[in-house]
């Protein structure tokens, strides 16, 4: 099918585009819901007075942050389905959740080790148990600090999606390189991309802000 330029392309090929939106949205809220999880879990581990969980959530850290994300999500799509057969979607999926993971953990522990240690004292003092106090004291605080770096990291999570299209899921840059391919324009599709992952962006921007003025504390 041809098509009569940028705006004639961007209208025209909607129907394909907004399919492939709906998978890039997928695909960031199940990474980023993971990524949550586990970014709380490795934070608590660094936090730990015990130190093989330190080491532990400083390797994994580490190998986040000395690997690209890519190689990451070949591995996972590479690796684990020689073991465990699983789609396209769930290997980027937990790829993503896993490099995502890593950056939310040191998120959440710089949050959570801004709150004043006189808190968890008096929590303690009035007869919670150290987790009790975590979860019902420092956790909700620390979790409205973090949404701003969080919804940054959301972003970058939405973003880095476009990654699926090396293993074959068909998201908005996929779609975008296919019809270049079958058009031989592709500077045309990559800017008809660029529209969409501009409007998912400032979508998830709008609710980051609304989430952050429903829980701020007014003066």
């Amino acid at each position: 099918m041809e098509y009569s330029g940028f705006f004639g392309a961007l209208v025209e090929s909607r129907g394909i585009f907004i399919e492939a939106a709906f998978m890039t949205l997928k695909l960031t809220a199940v990474s980023i819901f993971l990524a949550v999880f586990i970014g709380l879990l490795f934070a608590l581990l660094k936090i730990s007075a015990i130190r093989p969980l330190v080491w532990v959530a400083n390797i994994y850290i580490y190998i986040v942050r000395g690997t690209p994300l890519i190689v990451q999500i070949f591995v996972f799509y590479y690796g684990l389905t020689e073991i465990w057969m699983m789609s396209g979607f769930w290997a980027v999926s937990l790829g993503l959740a896993f490099h995502n993971g890593a950056y939310i953990a040191e998120i959440f522990r710089g949050s959570i080790q801004s709150i004043g240690k006189g808190q968890t004292e008096a929590g303690r003092s009035l007869g919670m148990s150290r987790s009790l106090t975590m979860r019902r004291i420092i956790l909700p605080q620390a979790f409205r600090r973090a949404l701003p770096p969080l919804g940054n990291q959301f972003i970058i999570g939405l973003k880095d999606s476009s990654l699926a299209a090396f293993v074959g899921v068909a998201e908005i840059f996929a779609v975008a390189t296919t019809q270049g391919a079958n058009t031989f324009d592709y500077m045309t599709w990559l800017l008809v991309s660029a529209v969409y992952y501009l409007i998912l962006v400032f979508l998830l921007t709008i609710l980051v802000s609304l989430i952050e003025k429903k829980l701020a504390v007014s003066d």
